[in-house]
């Protein structure tokens, strides 16, 4: 085969590039749906998805109403919901908060009290006007590994704990604040929060 040699002839093209950075969207409203948090406990990772389907299908045998709220947490939406809540409640400065790629958020209206407004809507909207701390922007909702849920019974409740054995529950409160509701989750290693009523629906693999 013969090889053929040719001489290249450089070009120089002078035109500038141009990179379009988009512009920010400010905070608010609009952002409430965005990287939405899953209710579905398939969203878990396993062990935890098998033993929180075990333990809740416990509790709904046993004649609890169980509400879940949050499972599955992308992290885009654990940056909006914790630096929202810190404006709120913690005085962040809106100029100061690290960006995050993905989330090309204004949390800086140019007024303070826009801001916080702006903020408070998201908190609000978050359902995160209870919550007493802000929410970690890693945890283990981003990991799967956690649920928010409301759990609440009349009456007493027998529960069957993981190895088939029967708790009966006749002390209060009658939702997932019960300490002794709490003994027959971790038999399924299903843990509730050790921080108290800081965060009142969440459950995770080890309480954080």
């Amino acid at each position: 085969m013969a090889t053929v040699q040719a001489a290249l002839t450089p070009t120089t093209d002078t035109t500038p590039a141009v990179a379009k950075i988009p512009e920010k969207e400010l905070s608010g409203e609009q952002w409430l749906n965005r990287f939405p948090t899953s209710t579905s406990v398939d969203k878990c990772v396993a062990p935890f998805k098998d033993n929180l389907t075990s333990f809740k299908a416990a509790l709904e045998a046993a004649g609890a109403s169980v509400s879940i709220a949050a499972t599955f947490r992308p992290l885009e939406r654990a940056y909006l919901m914790h630096w929202s809540w810190s404006i709120v409640n913690e005085d962040a400065d809106p100029k100061t908060i690290p960006s995050k790629a993905g989330v090309n958020i204004e949390w800086d209206h140019g007024d303070s009290k826009k801001s916080t407004q702006a903020a408070q809507s998201m908190v609000n909207g978050y359902g995160m006007q209870n919550l007493r701390r802000a929410p970690a922007l890693n945890s283990r909702h981003t990991e799967g590994k956690a649920v928010d849920m409301t759990i609440s019974w009349t009456g007493d409740l027998s529960i069957k704990n993981k190895d088939g054995t029967t708790t009966k529950i006749t002390s209060d409160p009658k939702t997932g604040m019960n300490a002794d509701l709490k003994t027959v989750g971790a038999t399924y290693d299903v843990m509730k929060y050790i921080g108290g009523d800081d965060d009142k629906p969440h459950w995770s693999t080890d309480g954080h």
